[in-house]
């Protein structure tokens, strides 16, 4: 699929989901360890860096890629108001451009992913498209040498997960059904979709997840 359309829908969506919020859910936990509503809705609004960007993330280098991810996003959730983290996120919505070093699957990822982060917890409802869901999952489960795959990837292995909303599946053995959006989260480590899941294979997963 061509991410872009969607990458569009879903920054405004994402705009529509922060508008909604209350001020105090703002500071709540978001379902990223460490992470705020506030800090994921900041880390949104840096998927369109470039060079100079990149250069000033290397100025506040937290020793890791993660950590200096994680700290950009709080600087600028610190340093901006959330009416400004929205306005931004829904005024650069149609921009094609994505951060240096990956594809527009993992933009469309990081949206789809982190809304949930943010909805989940809080709550609210917000819809995650299957198709779009089905072809970040299908990404997020091949990526090999960068981006890396992510930790989470490696404790699927020898387990074949079936969507029960849609025609998808991906790998083998043990089968764990669930619905795309799920399949998603625990793809990318969010664990907490696991209640959402049945089968031999969703026992196995449960008994892999990290403590």
């Amino acid at each position: 699929m061509d991410p872009w359309p969607e990458i569009h829908r879903q920054r405004i969506a994402v705009a529509d989901l922060l508008d909604g919020l209350r001020d105090d859910q703002w500071d709540e936990p978001s379902l990223c360890a460490g992470w705020t509503v506030r800090d994921v809705a900041g880390h949104l609004t840096l998927q369109q860096l470039g060079v100079r960007d990149l250069g000033d993330m290397l100025r506040h280098w937290k020793g890791g890629m993660n950590p200096t991810i994680q700290d950009a996003a709080r600087r600028r959730a610190t340093a901006w108001t959330p009416a400004q983290l929205v306005a931004d996120i829904r005024e650069t919505a149609a921009l094609r451009r994505r951060n240096l070093g990956v594809t527009p699957m993992e933009t469309l990822t990081d949206l789809l992913v982190h809304g949930q982060d943010i909805a989940v917890p809080l709550g609210v409802d917000h819809p995650v498209p299957s198709e779009a869901a089905a072809a970040a999952t299908h990404r997020t489960l091949t990526m090999r040498f960068f981006p890396p795959p992510l930790p989470s990837v490696r404790l699927m292995a020898g387990i074949r997960l079936t969507a029960t909303d849609m025609s998808w599946s991906f790998g083998d053995g043990p089968e764990a059904r669930g619905p795309i959006a799920a399949l998603l989260l625990i793809a990318t480590g969010r664990f907490v979709a696991l209640s959402q899941l049945t089968g031999p294979g969703a026992e196995i997963l449960a008994a892999r997840r990290p403590a």
